[in-house]
């Protein structure tokens, strides 16, 4: 691509950006249950006013825009008001739970290689519902993910599975308030107990759940503490730009006090230029998605997202009491939140998931991995209320389409030809010629996926990975 010589019009420009959005999944609608969380259009004004309002503001030096030093102080000052902390309780603006994660494990880290430096192969315990976030902080930082299977009926985290995981080299210990997978609350006061005990880092990763829960509890719904309340809770992580509704992206990094965000901050005078100290992974970044996310959490107010938060607590029951009832349906597990997961014994579900994309909707494939295996997830959202019903319709109507559907042919093919073979040591140009048998062409995909996510679950974990980063290396390639 060469950009255009003379400048293209502002008019041509906007025109080329709305082909682009062609093939994009029409999230506007209300029928999409992911990656998308749409509050209706006068609270998505808002925050795109305050975006462009604060687009050009640098938050790499809040000497210089110090508006952006009082956003984030009185972010973090709500965020831990929110989760019931004290005054001591302090944090910092991030891009998205993935950043605040990655803060929140190199603040362990770089803790431990002061407080115990014999460790020198620190190792961090992850249920395995988990967000994916905390493998790619290992990966980065050169901790250790120590993986541990969850309870098989309710899929939270099993405390004394992660009680024997623990060794001379542990740091930290992690749980979710909810795991995305399932939407459950794990046991946070007893693995935060266990934490205590051991002298070790707990981490409470509330990025999905901890705008929301606070709200179901004063609904009356029975939710698990997992906040500045429980003793032994050293770090929490919480997403305004989920269950908030501000725009993308704005999440909260918080610790119970300033002697564990020290070691959060990044400082670097050995070099000659201006000053570097960092609160977060990024240096410069817009003050856009920091004014928004204040405008929105002030437009919406209180007593605005109880109100929400009661919509969509009503349509999780709806939904998941109907997905009862579908026949070929179970749900995983009552979840505590408005993260809902149900699978079938007899009907593959990447089958059901293609039928309802034919129908509009967008509906997310999980796969198999642990105990859990493969099933259907949605996120239910603002948007989302007002829907149950046909949902559900369109739902059981896919169910039975689906029963008529061949099944695992092709992926029954490809496993044996994969017998034999060393699954560790197998190409790229092996798994570009599996992607091409089940329907991926020159970076693009087919219209239904039921073959690529059946290819993807019948591979061992780290084989997946494996065929993921070849694709991923193929599709973002000069167009």
């Amino acid at each position: 691509m060469e950009i255009a010589r003379n400048g293209m019009t502002r008019e041509a420009i906007f025109e080329k950006l709305a082909e682009f959005r062609r093939n994009d999944i029409k999230w506007q609608e209300g029928r999409t249950y992911g990656y998308v969380f749409d509050p209706g259009k006068a609270v998505v004004e808002v925050g795109k006013a305050a975006y462009n309002a604060f687009l050009s503001e640098n938050g790499l030096d809040f000497t210089v825009f110090q508006s952006l030093l009082r956003l984030e102080r009185e972010l973090a000052a709500f965020g831990a008001r929110h989760l019931r902390g004290d005054k001591q309780v302090v944090g910092n603006f991030t891009s998205g739970g993935t950043e605040s994660i990655i803060l929140a494990v190199k603040a362990a880290r770089d803790c431990y290689r002061e407080k115990r430096p014999e460790i020198t192969t620190p190792e961090m315990i992850l249920p395995a519902t988990a967000h994916a976030a905390f493998h790619k902080a290992a990966h980065y930082l050169g901790v250790k993910a120590v993986t541990v299977s969850v309870d098989p009926e309710t899929f939270r985290a099993d405390v004394e599975k992660v009680r024997s995981a623990i060794t001379d080299n542990t740091i930290l210990i992690v749980g979710s308030a909810p795991s995305y997978a399932h939407g459950v609350v794990d046991p946070i006061a007893d693995l935060a107990a266990l934490a205590q005990e051991n002298d070790l880092w707990m981490h409470s990763d509330a990025c999905m759940g901890g705008f929301l829960l606070p709200y179901f509890s004063r609904l009356g719904e029975p939710v698990p503490d997992f906040d500045f309340t429980v003793p032994g809770v050293t770090s929490i992580s919480v997403d305004l730009h989920k269950y908030a509704y501000t725009p993308k992206g704005a999440s909260l990094i918080l610790y119970r006090n300033k002697v564990y965000r020290k070691y959060q901050i990044f400082a670097c005078s050995r070099w000659i230029g201006y000053t570097i100290i960092n609160n977060a992974v990024q240096s410069s970044k817009s003050g856009g998605p920091m004014a928004a996310a204040w405008a929105v959490l002030n437009y919406v107010g209180d007593d605005g997202y109880l109100e929400i938060a009661r919509k969509k607590l009503a349509a999780v029951k709806k939904i998941t009491d109907g997905i009862s009832r579908i026949d070929g349906l179970r749900l995983l597990t009552r979840p505590d939140m408005c993260l809902v997961s149900f699978t079938s014994n007899d009907v593959n579900v990447f089958h059901i998931i293609d039928e309802m994309n034919r129908r509009g909707w967008y509906i997310q494939p999980s796969l198999s991995f642990d105990n859990s295996p493969a099933h259907i997830h949605l996120s239910i959202n603002a948007s989302n209320v007002g829907w149950e019903d046909e949902l559900l319709k369109n739902l059981a109507e896919c169910v039975e389409i689906a029963r008529t559907l061949p099944d695992g042919e092709l992926i029954g093919l490809i496993k044996g030809s994969l017998e034999g073979v060393d699954l560790s040591a197998i190409s790229d140009k092996d798994i570009m010629g599996m992607m091409s048998a089940a329907g991926v062409t020159d970076g693009a995909l087919p219209s239904r996926m039921a073959d690529i996510n059946g290819l993807l679950d019948a591979l061992p974990a780290h084989v997946r990975e494996k065929a993921l980063t070849a694709f991923v290396n193929d599709i973002f390639s000069q167009p």
